[in-house]
C-alpha cells in the first residue's frame, strides 16, 4: 500500500497531473512492452498480445481550486477543479507556489473571519484564502489567476481501524494503484491488454475520449470509486463489503455483457462485489463506450465514504479483491461482448 498512500499524498489537480504521471511511470516501465504518453496527457502502458483488444482506465486527476481573482486586500478568491463541498473547504490551510517559495494561507470566509454570525450556507463565491499579504505583495510574488491552489494535509494513512484507509485524492487514485498492481502482477497474457492512466476525468471525462478513440479497444473497464452510504439509516453500498459493479450511473447503463461475465468469475473465484445503480456521478466509461462506433464497457469501483471532500475514507480488502476480480477478467475475458 507504500505506493498507494504516495500517490494519495502526491498533487495531481486535473490540468497537472505530471507529478502523477511521473511516478506511475517509473513503477510500470519495466513491466510493459509499450509506455507513451499523448498529446493530451494520457499515460498509455501496453501489454501485447492477440485479439480481443482490452482497454482498463483509471483517471490520475483529482478535485482541486484555481485562484480566480485576488482584491485589494488581498483576499484570493478561487474557483473549483471539479465537484466540492464548500464546506469541507472552510478553514483548510492551502499554500501556492511563488516564484522561489510557498505562500500559506487558509480558507475563511467574511463573516468567519471578522466572527459575525453565519446567516446562510456558503457557495464557493464566498469563499476566499487569506495569506496575511497584500495585493500588491501577492503579485510581486506572482500569484496571479490560473495558480493551482494546493490543500495541506498532514494525516496518518490508517484510521483506528487499520483496514481503513484514509486520505486526498481517493478519487482515483485508488483506481490508478489497481491498474500498477495489475501490471506487475499479470504475465504472459494471450490477449492485447492498454493500461490507460487519464487525465481531467474530473472536469469532462476528456482524457478517455481521446485516449479511446486511438486504442480502438474491443471492451473496456473503468476503475473508478464510488460514494459508500454506510453511514445512512438504509445502507446499499458498505465499506468492505466488496468493489462494487456498475449497472448504471447518471450517463450509461453498462455492458450486460461484461457485468455477467464479472458476476460469473465473481462466484467461482468467491470474491464479493456489490452492486451500483445511480442517478449521480459519471466515469471515464461514459467516453469509451461511446467512442468510434462504440465499446462495451462498464465500470468497478470501490466504495468510499467522504466522496469528494478533501478526506476520503476506503477499506483495503475492497482494493484487493478489485485487483483479484480483474486479473481474472484479464486472464479470462468473454469471446465476445455485443449487447
Amino acid at each position: 500500500m507504500q505506493l498507494l498512500f504516495r500517490l494519495i499524498e502526491s498533487f495531481g489537480t486535473s490540468g497537472n497531473e505530471g507529478i502523477i504521471r511521473n511516478i506511475i511511470s517509473k513503477e510500470i516501465k519495466p513491466y510493459v512492452d509499450d509506455l507513451m504518453t499523448d498529446k493530451l496527457g494520457n499515460l498509455i502502458a501496453h501489454k501485447k498480445g492477440k485479439e480481443p483488444k482490452l482497454m482498463i482506465a483509471a483517471h490520475m486527476d483529482e478535485i482541486g481550486l484555481m485562484t480566480k481573482s485576488i482584491d485589494e486586500r488581498g483576499r484570493i478568491y478561487f474557483s473549483n477543479i471539479g465537484g466540492i463541498n464548500p464546506l469541507v473547504l472552510i478553514g483548510h490551510s492551502v499554500y501556492l507556489i511563488a516564484k522561489k517559495s510557498k505562500i500559506h494561507g487558509v480558507i475563511t470566509t467574511e463573516e468567519l473571519s471578522n466572527d459575525f454570525s453565519v446567516q446562510r450556507l456558503p457557495k464557493i463565491e464566498d469563499l476566499f484564502v487569506d495569506t496575511g499579504l497584500s495585493k500588491k505583495h501577492l503579485i510581486k510574488l506572482g500569484i496571479r489567476p490560473g495558480n493551482y491552489l494546493i490543500l495541506e494535509h498532514k494525516l496518518n494513512p490508517y484510521l483506528g481501524n487499520k483496514n481503513l484507509i484514509a486520505g486526498k485524492a481517493l478519487d482515483d487514485r485508488i483506481g490508478c494503484y489497481i491498474l500498477v498492481e495489475l501490471i506487475k502482477q499479470l504475465e504472459n497474457l494471450r490477449n492485447e491488454v492498454f493500461f490507460v492512466f487519464t487525465v481531467q476525468e474530473e472536469i469532462g471525462l476528456y482524457g478517455a475520449k481521446t485516449s479511446a478513440y486511438r486504442i480502438n479497444p474491443d471492451w473496456a473497464v473503468a476503475v473508478d470509486v464510488t460514494n459508500a452510504d454506510d453511514m445512512s439509516s438504509h445502507p446499499t453500498i458498505i465499506l468492505g463489503k466488496g468493489p462494487c459493479l456498475t449497472i448504471k450511473d447518471a450517463d450509461m447503463v453498462s455492458s450486460r455483457c461484461l457485468n455477467n461475465h464479472l458476476e460469473k468469475i465473481a462466484k467461482k473465484k468467491n470474491i464479493p462485489i456489490q452492486y451500483d445503480v445511480s442517478d449521480f456521478g459519471a466515469t471515464d466509461a461514459v467516453n469509451i463506450a461511446a467512442s468510434k462506433e462504440g465499446v462495451a464497457s462498464t465500470v468497478i469501483c470501490i466504495p468510499v465514504r467522504n466522496l469528494h471532500s478533501t478526506i476520503g475514507i476506503a477499506h483495503k480488502k475492497d482494493i484487493t479483491n478489485a485487483i483479484q476480480l480483474l486479473k481474472e477478467l484479464i486472464k479470462n475475458p468473454p469471446k465476445t461482448c455485443d449487447d
